[in-house]
């Protein structure tokens, strides 16, 4: 039993008996180790070096050795050394020198198969037609509107672009034609962006697209809309297509529904489109399911979807969810899938997913904390401006009188008189918008060399040049900027800092430039005042600071809109006994100085319901400045 054990494999000519057991390989063998006849003519022929001998009979049709074949001849079954299935069926692949497949059929006979036709598509060959696949490095960043007509205008051959997409930062597309894809290649290079790089075109022979292929025919696909149908729960408007592969009504009609397929799941997503598109629950567990690119239309299919239930499946990574962020779900399940062992405690898990699903409320059946954040979609109503802020009636009134004073002496053309409401010491500034580039186009240059915003002016020495010191210099400064017509209903006042020795505000509003040298244009200001009290129960300033921009279209279309009033010694005084009355009645009605209510009234030639309809509705979208009810 030892000698046997020792020697077992004597008997066999592959390995040498005991007395070569030891010995060390020097390498393959030099020089030729087949016979030259062989080499050059096809394996397997019926003659020139393989008679009927030993050996033929193991050669199979294709020119292989047949290893399936007992010793009288009959099948006995590929040997199969790692155990594994026959990917193929029933059928043979050796690969040919060509790059192609040789496939054996069973019926008997083989064929050489292409690259592409491996692939269920047709042979590639310059006679016939062949889809190319096209591809646009960093295409993703362009409007595809704009790509594509560039590439058609300069393309000597009219093309339809079949089913252009994104994957990262490149654009894909496909055309079935050898010379469209030739004439595409030749533009490579040819068009240039607006930020002068060159469009590179990169084009591919591929195999017929698999969204071209179906796997369902006809027939069935009315027995998976069958299916869906009773699988559809109406009063819930919930879809359960768990497992839906082992569907017995599918089985016993020989159909193969694979939803990781992407023929399957577009077959699922149009009969949803076509049937429920009202669908708020979705389970497509259990459907080993690794990718969801093809679940990215489920926003516009089922727009109304809250509900899905990804669980039992292959999803690997948690960025395939990022495919359907768009979705609106209060409701997700993800146990049993791989990427839920990514996550090493339950906190993080619950973060990275709502991350992409901020409205979620359970995930995997359980319960979530109320969201906290913004929802930017959420419908609420705006507060309503409250227009200005004073710290009190009494302040209103205080203010609104100094404002009423000092804008009809600074728009009177002569602002001389406004020495006494500035401190002996007190300061100016002006500033400009800083993103302003080009002033000349602005319409602001006359306020330009006086500008000191400084965010544009680092230089110290211009900084201090700019700023206006003493009241002789700030008044004489206000002369020198151009005539004005500010429009006091437009005023807007904010109280700051409000103390017995120091009053803060900002006063806000639009105004017109009137002087002769320059053309009539709207601006808008921001205005803060800092003042001390003075004599005379008045206000004296020791810090102004103005800002001044161009309008925008709505400020224009505002401005001006309610009359100014012009101060007269005795409003009423030159008008009938009528119109006195009517001025007296309005202005107790709305609570309007006589001074506006004469000019409203005027305004609207007389006309007394007119002017109570327009006072209606300004009052409401508070337009109406409060210098109108002191």
């Amino acid at each position: 039993m030892a000698d046997f054990g020792r020697y077992y494999n004597e008997h066999d000519d592959r390995v040498g008996g005991p007395q070569f057991r030891n010995r060390k390989s020097h390498g393959p063998p030099r020089g030729r180790v087949y016979n030259e006849r062989v080499h050059q003519r096809p394996r397997g022929g019926p003659a020139g070096g393989f008679g009927p001998g030993s050996s033929g009979r193991f050669l199979d049709e294709a020119g292989d050795v047949n290893m399936n074949c007992g010793q009288d001849g009959t099948f006995q079954g590929r040997l199969n050394p790692c155990g594994r299935a026959n990917r193929r069926g029933d059928g043979r692949i050796a690969r040919d020198r060509s790059g192609g497949v040789w496939r054996y059929r069973p019926g008997g006979g083989s064929q050489l198969l292409g690259n592409a036709e491996r692939q269920g598509g047709a042979p590639i060959s310059g006679k016939s037609k062949t889809w190319h696949k096209i591809t646009i490095p960093y295409g993703k960043k362009y409007d595809k509107s704009w790509l594509l007509r560039s590439l058609q205008n300069l393309c000597p051959i009219p093309f339809t672009p079949v089913h252009y997409s994104m994957e990262g930062q490149k654009v894909q597309f496909y055309v079935e034609d050898d010379n469209t894809a030739s004439a595409l290649r030749s533009l490579s290079r040819r068009i240039t962006d607006n930020e002068g790089y060159k469009v590179v075109v990169i084009t591919n022979p591929c195999s017929p697209p698999s969204f071209l292929r179906s796997d369902l025919k006809d027939q069935d696909f009315e027995h998976l809309k069958q299916c869906m149908s009773k699988r559809f729960d109406t009063s819930e408007q919930f879809l359960d297509l768990n497992s839906i592969r082992s569907d017995q009504d599918l089985i016993s009609q020989n159909i193969d529904v694979i939803l990781s397929r992407r023929s399957c799941m577009e077959a699922v997503m149009k009969i949803i489109k076509e049937n429920i598109p009202q669908l708020t629950a979705l389970n497509l567990s259990n459907n080993k399911l690794y990718k969801l690119d093809d679940l990215t239309e489920l926003v516009n299919i089922a727009p109304n979807l809250t509900t899905l239930n990804l669980s039992h499946n292959e999803l690997k990574s948690e960025r395939e969810l990022d495919k359907l962020k768009s979705l609106k779900l209060t409701e997700l399940w993800l146990d049993l899938n791989p990427l839920c062992d990514h996550f090493t405690d339950k906190a993080t898990y619950i973060s990275a997913i709502r991350g992409r699903f901020p409205r979620l409320l359970k995930l995997d059946g359980h319960s979530l904390p109320a969201p906290i954040g913004f929802d930017v979609e959420t419908r609420t109503a705006v507060p309503s401006s409250k227009g200005s802020y004073f710290v009190s009636a009494e302040v209103q009134e205080f203010i609104l009188r100094f404002l009423h004073q000092y804008y009809s002496l600074y728009d009177s053309g002569n602002r001389q008189p406004l020495l006494e409401a500035y401190h002996d010491e007190a300061c100016f500034s002006l500033s400009l918008p800083s993103s302003m580039y080009n002033l000349s186009k602005s319409n602001l240059e006359e306020y330009h060399n006086h500008n000191r915003n400084i965010k544009r002016i680092k230089d110290p020495v211009t900084r201090f040049r700019v700023l206006k010191h003493t009241r002789l210099n700030v008044v004489a400064f206000l002369n020198e900027l151009p005539k004005t017509q500010h429009d006091l209903a437009s005023f807007n006042v904010d109280v700051n800092t409000c103390t017995p020795t120091l009053l803060v505000f900002t006063v806000s509003g639009v105004f017109k430039d009137i002087d002769v040298k320059s053309k009539e244009s709207t601006r808008a200001f921001s205005r803060v005042f800092v003042a001390v009290p003075a004599m005379n129960n008045g206000l004296c300033l020791v810090n102004d600071e103005l800002f001044v921009r161009n309008a925008t279209t709505e400020e224009i279309r505002r401005a001006f809109a309610t009359p100014a009033p012009t101060p007269s010694s005795s409003p009423v005084s030159s008008y009938s006994p009528t119109q006195q009355e009517m001025i007296s009645t309005f202005s107790q009605k709305s609570q309007m100085n006589l001074d506006w209510s004469q000019k409203w009234l005027q305004q609207n030639e007389w006309d007394f319901n007119r002017a109570v309809q327009l006072f209606t509705e300004l009052k409401v979208q508070g337009s109406i400045s409060e210098v109108a009810f002191t």
